[in-house]
């Protein structure tokens, strides 16, 4: 009985995601979330307790995963533009991430649902950046990780411009890369710098 649970909520969960990337937290229908998963929409209800439960379960979802497969290695500003890389690598494989994150903001504005646990995983972000860039500053380090999703999701919550800026194709993939990844060594450069961090001085920003 848990496994078929188990499996019936991954099932929704899967089903929510490609609904909600679609057509958004307003547009998404509980029917074609239900007909997609092959399960009865009560168990929507059942098991997520309304939509906006399911979207608020599909989000944290699909953020664990970001958290899981892309951690922040090394130091100095090269480690950040790995990092910024390898999102962009996650989010190319999950583009429904971005998506997800883009509607939430549209209907939602500032409100969060489970803020205090999703506060909390990107304080951990941010102190991972400080701890990377020593010296930076939280307000900084906060500032550059906000510079770096915004990086990577543009290219999947505006596609049509992605296209018309760029081009499709493996050698634009491969481009748009390497795009990211010196950006955000720049801007993590820039970002030490300014702090006394890049001349040395480790303890001025702090």
């Amino acid at each position: 009985m848990a496994r078929d649970t188990a499996r019936t909520r991954q099932l929704l969960l899967e089903a929510a995601t490609a609904e909600f990337s679609e057509h958004g937290l307003s547009g998404a229908r509980v029917d074609r979330i239900a007909e997609r998963a092959t399960v009865n929409k009560e168990r929507i209800y059942q098991y997520f307790g309304s939509k906006d439960g399911l979207f608020d379960a599909v989000v944290a979802h699909e953020l664990g995963l970001a958290t899981a497969d892309v951690p922040i290695h090394g130091t100095g500003p090269e480690a950040i533009g790995d990092y910024a890389a390898r999102l962009l690598d996650h989010v190319s494989a999950h583009p429904e991430l971005p998506r997800l994150m883009a509607w939430e903001g549209l209907v939602r504005g500032v409100e969060v649902a489970a803020l205090e646990r999703r506060q909390a995983h990107c304080l951990d972000k941010v102190a991972a950046v400080q701890a990377a860039l020593p010296g930076v500053s939280r307000e900084a380090a906060g500032g550059l990780l906000l510079s770096i999703v915004t990086l990577t999701d543009g290219w999947h919550v505006f596609p049509q411009l992605a296209k018309l800026f760029v081009g499709e194709g493996e050698s634009a993939a491969r481009a748009r890369r390497e795009h990211v990844r010196a950006l955000a060594t720049h801007l993590a450069a820039e970002i030490q710098e300014a702090s006394g961090a890049g001349r040395g001085d480790e303890g001025s920003a702090r």
